[in-house]
């Protein structure tokens, strides 16, 4: 069975993945974008138990458009958002897909927020669902 890491920039907060994730998935919501920096964010979701985490986190609590809270966790020496998990869905965690440094990791299969979506911002193929 595969083993994947994630981690921040400074190699300090890590998650290793067994298995494949349950979806990959773009996000073009206003906040993936102020949290990303970029265009659009994206995560690969794991059930929690296909995790190990290690190193030190700090966590960042955010209220969504639709009231839910998702937790952000992020390492306090370089600031790199390694993981998240939402309100209702603690048995799965969300991977940030750059965290892995892996060109060759799943494309995404679904696209969420397209009405944010940056015009100049194509989907991939793979995309199969849409949420908007």
């Amino acid at each position: 069975m595969i083993t994947r890491r994630a981690s921040c920039c400074c190699g300090q907060l890590t998650v290793d993945c067994t298995g494949e994730p349950i979806r990959v998935s773009m996000c073009h919501c206003l906040a993936c974008q102020q949290r990303t920096g970029s265009a659009f964010g994206i995560q690969a979701r794991f059930r929690r138990e296909q995790l190990v985490i290690a190193g030190r986190a700090a966590e960042y609590v955010r209220i969504g458009d639709e009231g839910s809270h998702a937790r952000f966790r992020f390492c306090p020496e370089c600031g790199s958002t390694v993981y998240w998990d939402h309100a209702g869905g603690e048995e799965f965690v969300a991977v940030a897909v750059g965290a892995f440094a892996d060109p060759g990791f799943p494309p995404p299969t679904v696209s969420v927020y397209d009405v944010r979506r940056h015009p100049w911002v194509s989907v991939p193929p793979s995309v199969v669902e849409r949420w908007d």
